[in-house]
């Protein structure tokens, strides 16, 4: 879901390109995505325990993710053509896997590895045009998906803090900071109706706020690189939401594009191993259910019965289970 609400934002945000300057309408997009989630922040602020536990690392991926990375986009499209940034783009598909596996210490085993080059290639060969080379602008795209991979990576283990809190943080300083530079360059546009600034900011509540939102809820589940991988369909439901809604016309390279990835996630979602592990006794606070074979405590009004939020304890443990990477397994093999 979270990739068909972000497809759908990027077919639906080029509609506004022609009359909002594009650093003001990255702005009203992360904006949109705070307010989005600002209902729920409201009623449930975060505890000062939470924030004492996540502050370096949410503070990290708004920075690394929220302003820097933006900025070395910019400065590479700028230098590049826009056909090698699209493919230079799909590199932060690999740098989430690698970063992944080297610092946070995520198993990825063949299968995940195998749908990462499917799905990568997908992605060239929905972007590729012929023709086009790299230039110096392509180092600065790849250093905004090294960002972006960073962000992804350490967004996925901040557990204390719910997926709102943390997207409502991106908006508000990453959307902040971008919609200031972006009226202090270029102002709102000179055609730019209210109309189209209102437009903005639902796109934004859509395919930022409440995408970046299921994104983290996932990758809490699956890891950082596997959740990387599901969201890497984007772009190809970007791609179908323009032929259909948009008219426009279908290259038979976009269906096997399209294939190659599907088979890619497919190959996935099947990648998870077994082996015996230690769980260390832990207090923590997370969206959870009672049938993972992690959370056991008992509750009287039958809440265990749907997913949940409320601190929890969890007893050491020593136990061999089928796994992914999620919260409760992100030990070293």
């Amino acid at each position: 879901m979270a990739a068909v609400l972000f497809g759908a934002a990027a077919p639906a945000a080029s509609e506004l390109t022609g009359s909002i300057p594009a650093f003001t309408l990255a702005g009203l997009l992360y904006v949109g995505a705070a307010l989005a989630v600002m209902p729920f922040v409201v009623m449930r602020l975060p505890t000062r325990r939470a924030i004492r536990a996540e502050w370096r690392p949410a503070m990290s991926a708004v920075v690394v993710g929220g302003a820097v990375a933006p900025v070395l986009l910019m400065a590479g499209l700028e230098r590049t053509s826009a056909a090698s940034a699209s493919i230079l783009l799909n590199t932060e598909l690999a740098a989430t896997v690698v970063l992944a596996a080297i610092f946070f210490h995520e198993h990825l085993g063949p299968r995940l590895l195998i749908s990462v080059v499917l799905i990568t290639s997908a992605g060239a060969l929905l972007t590729w045009e012929p023709g086009s080379a790299l230039d110096a602008g392509a180092l600065f795209i790849i250093a905004a998906c090294v960002c972006w991979g960073l962000d992804n990576c350490v967004t996925a283990g901040i557990e204390h803090l719910a997926p709102e809190h943390v997207v409502a943080l991106k908006g508000l300083v990453a959307g902040g900071a971008n919609l200031a530079i972006g009226l202090a360059i270029a102002g709102w546009g000179a055609s730019t109706r209210p109309a189209e600034v209102v437009a903005a900011l639902l796109i934004g509540a859509a395919g930022y706020g409440w995408s970046i939102t299921l994104w983290v809820k996932g990758a809490r589940e699956l890891g950082a690189a596997r959740a990387q991988v599901v969201f890497a369909t984007a772009p190809f439901i970007g791609a179908a939401i323009a032929w259909i809604v948009l008219g426009e016309a279908v290259a038979p390279v976009q269906l096997l594009a399209a294939a190659l990835a599907a088979v890619g996630i497919t190959v996935s979602l099947r990648s998870q191993h077994e082996h015996r592990h230690h769980h260390d006794a832990v207090v923590h606070e997370h969206e959870h259910a009672h049938d993972d074979g992690h959370h056991d405590h008992g509750h009287d009004d039958g809440e265990a019965q749907v997913r949940h939020v409320h601190e929890h304890r969890h007893r050491e443990r020593l136990h061999p289970h089928p796994h992914v990477p999620d919260l409760h397994h992100r030990h070293r093999h």
